[in-house]
């Protein structure tokens, strides 16, 4: 289901030429934390064989973000495998090319999206199961899916894959004000400004979608919270949500650091 990329991602700027300086602290430590999330996506069954992606605007630059090459499971990436590309398709740094769809997607959401700093895609099983069904994905019911109340939204116009950039604006215009995007019969979009806050959205948003899941399958009613109570609580929860993701992103890595550092390499 995975496309090469085709022209565009064949560029690539000539060693010394007009080449940015990518060697930053802060871009190894972008690139090392997109490469934990993708290790533990995998751990967590959020990814679908290499047709999935996660994306990350380069620290000090807004024309330039981090992907996952195309051919490789979300498992087998460390940082250094992870490219840097223009919304082009160049690849300025890293062996390889991006994925045909994740550089369409994601390409035109961080063109046309600029709070749009971070953006993971995944065809995780609950929450796409939940875009396939009729109404609304989201029922706010559980505690975990108030995290999200207010802040999502739904595309229903599924239109194939994305392999041009006139189906990358579509998606990124359906975009909204939204943090997440549900996508009819196709996943889920979470966009972020930071990596961390990223992560943490789609880890409970699946979360979420399990227990939602699980809760339709007994046949009984799903009884929504209160609208009043449900934002309170939204609040309650967002008011702390930027910290409590850093340090459930540091707790990954503390994780993987011990069972498989060469996520980091």
């Amino acid at each position: 289901m995975a496309h090469a990329l085709g022209a565009p991602g064949a560029e690539r700027i000539p060693n010394g030429l007009n080449q940015p300086d990518l060697a930053s602290p802060e871009v190894r430590r972008a690139k090392e934390e997109l490469a934990a999330c993708f290790r533990m996506a995998a751990r967590l069954g959020l990814e679908e064989g290499i047709c999935n992606h996660f994306s990350a605007m380069v620290p000090g630059y807004d024309d330039l973000f981090i992907v996952n090459p195309y051919g490789y499971a979300f498992a087998e990436l460390s940082a250094s495998k992870l490219l840097i590309c223009d919304f082009h398709g160049t690849v300025v740094a890293g062996e390889g090319q991006p994925e045909a769809t994740a550089f369409y997607v994601h390409a035109r959401l961080h063109a046309r999206i600029p709070r749009a700093r971070v953006a993971f895609h995944t065809h995780m099983p609950y929450a796409t199961a939940l875009s396939m069904t009729e109404g609304e994905p989201l029922i706010f019911a559980g505690q975990t899916a108030l995290k999200f109340y207010g802040r999502t939204t739904f595309d229903r116009n599924y239109n194939g894959l994305a392999l041009d950039e006139t189906e990358g604006d579509r998606i990124a215009d359906s975009v909204g004000e939204a943090d997440i995007m549900f996508m009819k019969n196709h996943g889920v979009m979470v966009l972020a400004p930071t990596i961390a806050e990223a992560w943490d959205d789609l880890y409970y948003l699946e979360r979420a979608a399990e227990v939602q899941v699980l809760a339709l399958s007994t046949g009984r009613p799903v009884l929504p919270v209160d609208p009043a109570i449900a934002e309170a609580a939204y609040r309650q929860m967002r008011a702390g949500d930027p910290e409590s993701a850093r340090l459930h992103l540091a707790a990954i890595r503390r994780r993987l650091d011990r069972e498989e550092p060469g996520y980091a390499a």
